[in-house]
């Protein structure tokens, strides 16, 4: 069974119906026993670093997800704002320190003569033929942000976007795989995506 983490960032539904097309057994929750008991768990969300970071401590999670991602292991998705969130520090809308699994920021995007946000489908550029795009016929993925990850170490890049200059697009270190464009409205390609990491669990 795989959490999907509902701390009232939206975007949990959209990531429920996907996987359930997928047959992944998956409920949206904060209960923190569930939690606890899951195999893995996906952090969707949109909207500000900041307001994410408040609701995750005002529903008690982020100990827990220290926890059960940090200590344990478990496999770990994050999407969009979830993905955000795992990096150290974020300045939307003002400086705040993040959940601090992998060292770097996110910052304002400020890419010359294109529009902000970043909004609609782009291909990707696949970093050392990573496995999880292995058999993806298609590399065009939806994106919706203001914000860009710009991570410490560049090892942990498995793919970027040409969004007027190169963004980070998903990033894997060791159980926890990142991403900045929504596999879950990426249509064939995010569902093989998707499959390809969660599918264990179907």
């Amino acid at each position: 069974m795989i959490s999907i983490i509902d701390y009232g960032m939206g975007n949990v539904a959209s990531m429920e119906k996907a996987l359930r097309f997928l047959k992944i057994d998956c409920k949206i929750t904060q209960d923190h026993s569930f939690i606890e008991q899951s195999d893995a768990i996906v952090l969707p969300g949109v909207g500000s670093f900041e307001q994410g970071m408040e609701n995750l401590k005002k529903f008690q999670l982020i100990e827990l997800l220290n926890e059960q991602v940090v200590v344990k292991k478990k496999k770990f998705l994050g999407v969009c704002l979830g993905m955000q969130l795992v990096m150290d520090k974020g300045f939307e809308p003002n400086e705040c320190s993040g959940l601090g699994w992998i060292k770097g920021e996110v910052i304002k995007m400020n890419p010359s003569n294109l529009s902000v946000p970043h909004l609609g489908w782009n291909n990707l550029d696949i970093i050392n033929n990573h496995d999880l795009f292995n058999q993806i016929n298609s590399l065009d993925y939806y994106f919706i942000h203001s914000y860009k990850v710009v991570p410490e170490i560049k090892n942990h890049i498995v793919a970027t976007v040409n969004y007027g200059g190169i963004v980070t697009a998903a990033i894997q270190s060791e159980n926890i795989f990142v991403t900045q464009f929504h596999p879950e409205k990426s249509q064939d390609a995010g569902l093989r995506l998707l499959n390809n990491y969660l599918g264990e669990y179907a």
